[in-house]
This record gives structure tokens, sequence and C-alpha cells, in this order.
């Protein structure tokens, strides 16, 4: 066997970690500061999206309309979860986490400042002219008299045999302590809310009403603790719904204003009062807030079907196509028609205006010559009675589509009906008239009972973060010997040095003057 053979033999060889040594490392890294800053970061990324993204609670209407114009970019945004930013998984897994890395670095760093807060600032060094801050004079100051004004200036003090050691500044690690445990509070303030809270969206169309129920929500997501008998049992219906634009200059037809007049009901039973209902003022039930967060046109339609029966009668609300306009999409269904159900693609112009190259479009967002253009007319099995669940934006499902019969299309319409007009289907299919115009509001209606918690979290967290921020953590140190006072200092707050120098000049200037003026 030859030499190197042997070193070979003789190496040492590296140890592994083994599992317990993985899950050690494991811990360690997810509850460092650097992951916790890195996970804090990630959560606000994550929640840009939902900023981005019109969201399936809170704007349902607009996420319809993204499946309408770009059905495989929706597709991809569903499979993804976007729609539902707050309540998917990835964004779960990063609340989580991060969740446990806080936990995880303020239980250690507590216990080492309590630690510190108990301990005696350190013994006077023996040459205090190698400090950065050191200042020497001659006087009779004694070391009891040192440590009096030092205290005189908040300084924990402590003394030895000729000499003071003081410290100031504990606050600033205070202040880092509540900021970690306020974003921990502000954390479990959002879980609580997810768990015994609710939110929910609906529609309401103009003289309808709503009762606080869960069969009365367009969408409901409520908590995992929350029940039907939980939502506070209130009530409103909707007067009148008003829209303030611009009538002039540069900005015409741009929203101003809009209101929602309500009559609310705080209980059941109990009287109605007026409410005024606005964008970022919400109606408030015993911590169950309402909020306004869109509108649009519902234009009213009668359908008589071939056998001379109305077979269907009131508003339809319209998706919006065109937000500086009004141009709204409708799909009106009749499934009660006879002998076939009848169906009908609609485009609502608020302010219908003729083209010159022909055609009409709408030029102006409110209602001054509400006019409904014909898109198509069509009968057939709409899918309705089938028990699948169908969009009220959608005529049918595509596999049905195909087999509907077209009446009418759009070309064969010279011009779109106004207010009062009607339109007669062929062989004698029925009748399509327009009755008047509506207006719908959305709504999101939300309990959350982590919102108060949270607003202090957040309120503690700030002035937590202004704390470390503008304390600084310092020593001082004086020693008394044949005559001469030598006095030295040390920042522990890196990039303080600058800041601490007129402050030590102030302690020196303390520290030499008479007892009058120290005080």
């Amino acid at each position: 066997m030859t030499v190197d053979e042997l070193r070979k033999q003789e190496a040492p060889r590296p140890a592994g970690l083994g599992p317990v040594g993985w899950l050690r490392w494991g811990w360690r890294t997810l509850t460092s500061m650097k992951t916790a800053i890195i996970l804090l970061f990630l959560f606000a990324l994550a929640s840009v999206p939902g900023s981005l993204v019109p969201q399936r609670g809170v704007e349902p209407e607009k996420v319809a309309q993204l499946y309408q114009q770009n059905p495989t970019l929706a597709e991809w945004y569903d499979r993804f979860q976007l729609f539902d930013v707050f309540s998917s998984v990835w964004f779960a897994a990063i609340y989580l986490l991060l969740f446990t890395s806080l936990i995880g670095c303020i239980v250690p760093r507590t216990a080492t400042y309590l630690r510190e807060l108990r301990r005696r600032p350190p013994a006077a060094p023996r040459n205090l002219s190698r400090l950065p801050h050191f200042s020497s004079f001659a006087g009779d100051l004694t070391a009891e008299a040192a440590a009096a004004r030092l205290r005189a200036r908040r300084f924990r003090v402590d003394t030895g045999d000729g000499w003071v050691a003081a410290e100031k500044g504990y606050l600033r690690e205070t202040g880092n302590l509540l900021f970690h445990i306020a974003l921990l509070g502000l954390l479990i303030a959002v879980g609580f809310g997810s768990l015994y809270g609710y939110r929910g969206n609906v529609l309401v169309v103009e003289g309808d009403g709503f009762a606080n129920t869960v069969a009365a929500y367009d969408r409901y997501l409520p908590g995992n603790q929350v029940s039907a008998e939980s939502l506070e049992p209130f009530s409103f219906q909707l007067d009148r719904f008003e829209t303030t634009y611009q009538v002039e200059g540069d900005k015409r037809g741009q929203e101003l204003d809009y209101s929602a007049f309500l009559k609310v009901s705080d209980a059941p039973g109990a009287p109605e009062r007026p409410y005024e209902l606005k964008v970022n003022e919400p109606l408030e039930i015993n911590g169950t807030q309402t909020y306004l967060i869109g509108h649009g046109y519902a234009p009213e339609f009668r359908i008589t079907d071939g056998k001379g029966q109305v077979a269907f009668e009131g508003p339809v609300p319209c998706l919006i196509e065109d937000k500086p306009s009004m141009t709204s999409g409708c799909v009106v269904k009749a499934p009660d028609a006879r002998p076939e159900q009848l169906g009908f693609l609609l485009r609502f112009l608020p302010t219908s205006v003729a083209l010159e190259g022909g055609g009409h479009a709408s030029a102006f967002p409110g209602a001054l010559q509400p006019e409904v253009q014909v898109v198509g007319a069509f009968s057939g099995d709409l899918g309705v009675r089938s028990g699948r669940p169908q969009s009220v934006y959608e005529l049918a499902p595509p596999e049905l589509m195909k087999k509907l019969k077209p009446l009418v299309m759009g070309t064969s319409v010279p011009r779109p009906l106004a207010v009062g007009q009607s339109l007669d289907l062929p062989d004698g299919a029925g009748k399509l008239e327009f009755t008047g115009v509506k207006e719908w509001m959305t709504l999101q209606i939300a309990y959350d009972p982590g919102r108060l918690p949270a607003l202090v979290a957040a309120a503690v967290a700030t002035v937590s973060i202004a704390l470390s921020l503008m304390i600084r953590r310092r020593r001082v140190w004086v020693r008394v010997r044949d005559g001469v006072v030598e006095v030295g200092g040390l920042t522990r707050t890196e990039g303080s040095a600058a800041g601490f120098t007129e402050e030590f000049a102030d302690i020196v200037k303390a520290l030499s003057a008479g007892d009058k003026d120290a005080r």
C-alpha cells in the first residue's frame, strides 16, 4: 500500500448533517431576520396582483367581462388564482411562513432583551482615550456627583472605585421588538378576521331591496367559523341612484360623483331611515359595513312570446363594455316563452347618436337619449333548466349556442329601439319591447372583527419603527483620579456617531460645570 493510499484512509471524512441537522439549519434559516425581511417583501409583492387584477369578491362583473373579452387570459388568471389572490394557496403559504418566521425572531430576541435590561452597564475601560469620543478636564468632581448628573440626563448608571458607567437608548430595541410584535399582531388580526368574518357581493337595481341573508348574495365568502345565523339582520331598499358627470370642457363625460339613496331598516321590525350611500362612506350597522363599489344601467324590457303571453318583464343589468360612454352589453332570457325559449343579445346606448358612416354609438355616459341595439335574437333551448350554473351575462353555454335558431341579427334592424318602441320577431315568434331605464349598483358587504385590532397593530408598528429609527444606543464612562476627570463615549448604533458628537459635548459640559449649571 502506497503512502498516498494510507493518507487517503487516514484523512477525516466530513460528517453529514443528518435529518436533525437539516431541520435545525432550516429552522435557523426560516427564523433569521434576513428571511423575515424577504418574506415581508414577498407578502407585499404578492398583494400587488390583488390591485391589478379584478377580484371575484370585489368586482365580479369585471371578472365576467374579462372572460368575455379574453377567455384564454382569464383561464390562466384563474389557474393561478389571480382572481382570488387573498384566499389563494400561494398567498396563504407566504402568510404562514411569515407568521412562523416572526415568532422565531421575536421569542429569542425578547429573551436576550430581558437579559440586557437586567444587566448593569459594563465597567469603565482603563484607557478611555482610545474610545471614539474622549475628553478630559481638571476638577474636583467625584464619581458620586458624576453619577447623579448622568442620572439627571436619564442614563442608567453603575459606579465603582473612582469610575462611573452609564448607558442610554434601550428604547431602540424596545421599538424593534414592538414593531415585530405589531406585525405579528397584524397577521393574527387578519387571520382572526378571516375566520370569524365574512364578505359578499350583491347587485341591486333601483326599486329593489336587499336583506342580509345568505340567499340574497350573488357571491358569499364566509369564514370557517361563520354560520347563517351570524349575519346581522338588516335590510334596505334602493329608492334611486344618482350620478353626476362633467358636461363640458375637455373632461366632458367624466364621472364626478354617484350616490345611492336607501331606506334602511337596522333590524326586523325596526323603522326605516333614509341613508345616502357614497363611495368610501360605507353604511355600518353593528360592525357590518356596506360599500358602494360600482354602478351601471339596467334597461327594462317586456317579452311577449308566440302565444301572446308575457314571458318576461323587468329590468336587466347590463355589463359595461366601454366605461367612458357607458355602452353596455345586455343578455335577456325568456325561458318561459312558448312555443320555444327566447334569448336576446343587446347593446345599450345611454346617449345614442347616429354616426356619419352608419350605425349608432353613445356620445355621453348619462342616459340623455337611451336606445337599445339588437345584436341578435334567438330561439331554442337556453340551458337554464339543465341544473348547470350559468352566468347572467351569457345567453347559453357554447355547445348550446350552436343549436339556437337565429331569428334576428343586428344588420336586419335599421336603427336602435328607443324607450316605448318594440321589435316584432319573424314567424310570429314574439315581440321585444324597450319600456324604460333603471340603474343598478354593486355592493360589497363585509364583517371583519379583526379590523380594529389590525388598526391598533398598524399604529403600534408605526410608532415602534419611529422609536427604532430615532433613538440611539450609547454608553458614557467617567473616570476620576488625581484631580483629572476623563470622559469617554461610544455609540452602539451604526451610523449614529455624528449625532452623538453634539450630545457628548453637552455631557462633558454638564460634568465640568458647577452644581447649578449641571441641573
